[in-house]
């Protein structure tokens, strides 16, 4: 068989694998979708009770939906906002069974590599088609030969640390009972027992932290849940650009998830701690936690945390293909300039394809979150584009993989001019290029004893981090 008769593998059948699958198979090529859980989409039910900032007619892949409409299958209203589970089951089961044979469920991917060239050989590596190693749920193993290989396997499986160091705080495995890496479904009720009336750190920044402590904040003004409070760690500053876009952002839920955390502030349902790196979990007499900074501050002592630092690729099962990764954010050396916290300025993301994400290794793409490495900042309109392009330059047609097109919703407040993760950076720039709100001084309620006082600090003009 020649290789241009091999199937494209395609590693997990998230919205973005099954994006790509729809727009193989719109181009005539077999793909061959392989996926760890045990069904389409299985990362993204793990967050089934979060409510997504981008709405329904964001989220759908237009090639996809042209590969169900045969089936009767209707979008949902496009301008209503989906939960993790609505997107599971209204949109990716519809595709994955559409796309029928060409995805395999638990189907865990343990290497790739080319047919009998291992990273090192250089002669005829070229030549040789990819081998794709798969472990069947059971334990039975198989050998798949590709064409190509597209990697939208995500980070799910490797969130971050609470360490400010990048590595697991001293004393964190020991407190693993203690300890979350996601936003808790306080809608279950073994979950909402497990907060209610407790005292809980949230460590991040983020947009899941955002949610978190709206989360907190609701079961707080509750009947079950007096006595919640949360206590929000920070590893910088606290500025306007703290709590994303707001009002700015033309993705509207997302700067409302800024400020409902800011809400939950000025409410006095959290404190929030700034420029704490987290060294230790050290335990009180009680057995409670008690968080440990670089600086030797100790907290108060809480019963739970929920650590939200962001995630990282899993790059194990690619270690005998020859990528080209950025050495800080562990994604395509074409794609890290334009999505670097450290560096990113206003506007949005510049446009992106095939050459962004390709690697040394000719034929392997990283896509979706994965494309991402540790970037925060990745929209599924983002990973739809991708995939097109990727797609399109696998088939030859170079002309449609090149002309990438896609204008993403900006944030209001944009990424950092170098300032990112600074704990007492206080940001400044251009006058409004993103739509900014005008500087402004943000004044947040001092935490209980034993905390540091959120500082007060002038909001981010158009580069806040």
């Amino acid at each position: 068989m020649s290789a241009q008769q091999l199937p494209v593998v395609v590693i997990g059948a998230g919205p973005v694998g099954l994006a790509a699958a729809a727009h193989l198979v719109g181009r005539g090529i077999e793909p061959l979708v392989l996926e760890a859980g045990e069904q389409a989409g299985a990362a993204v039910r793990e967050w089934s009770h979060v409510r997504l900032f981008s709405t329904w007619g964001e989220v759908v892949d237009p090639v996809a939906e042209k590969l169900l409409a045969p089936t009767g299958w209707t979008r949902p209203a496009p301008a209503t906002y989906p939960s993790g589970g609505d997107w599971a089951e209204r949109y990716l089961r519809p595709l994955a069974d559409a796309l029928g044979d060409k995805v395999r469920t638990g189907a865990a991917v343990t290497g790739v590599s080319r047919a009998g060239r291992d990273r090192i050989v250089d002669a005829g590596r070229e030549d040789q088609p990819f081998v794709v190693h798969v472990e069947y749920a059971g334990g039975r193993e198989e050998r798949v030969l590709a064409r190509a290989v597209i990697d939208a396997s995500g980070t799910w499986t490797a969130p971050g640390p609470a360490g400010g160091s990048g590595l697991p705080a001293l004393g964190e495995r020991a407190a693993a009972e203690r300890v979350t890496y996601r936003v808790p479904d306080l809608n279950d009720p073994a979950v909402r027992a497990r907060y209610a009336g407790k005292r809980t750190a949230v460590i991040g920044s983020g947009a899941s932290a955002f949610t978190a402590l709206a989360y907190l904040a609701e079961l707080a003004e509750s009947e079950d849940g007096t006595g919640t409070h949360a206590v929000w760690i920070l590893r910088r500053g606290i500025s306007g650009s703290t709590f994303g876009g707001g009002t700015a952002d033309q993705l509207p839920a997302r700067g409302a998830l800024g400020l409902a955390a800011k809400a939950a502030v000025e409410d006095g349902h959290a404190d929030a701690v700034t420029g704490f790196r987290t060294e230790a979990f050290e335990r009180d007499g009680d057995g409670r936690l008690v968080l440990v900074g670089e600086d030797g501050r100790r907290l108060d002592p809480v019963d739970d945390v929920i650590v939200l630092t962001g995630f990282r690729p899993d790059l194990s099962f690619l270690d005998e293909l020859r990528l080209g990764l950025d050495e800080r954010l562990q994604a395509p050396v074409g794609l890290a300039p334009l999505i670097d916290p450290n560096q990113h300025s206003c506007g949005t993301v510049h446009p992106h394809g095939h050459r962004e994400l390709s690697h040394p290794e000719q034929g392997v793409y990283l896509v979706g979150m994965k494309s991402y490495g540790r970037a925060p900042t990745f929209l599924a309109m983002t990973g739809y584009e991708q995939v097109r392009s990727v797609a399109a330059a696998i088939a030859g047609d170079l002309d449609s993989a090149d002309r990438v097109e896609l204008t993403l919703p900006e944030t209001g407040v944009c990424g950092g001019a170098g300032l990112f993760d600074t704990p007492d950076a206080q940001q400044t720039g251009g006058g409004g290029c993103c739509a900014a709100p005008e500087p402004q001084l943000v004044t947040l309620v001092a935490p209980a004893a034993g905390g540091t006082a959120a500082e007060e600090a002038p909001a981010g003009g158009c580069c806040g981090s």
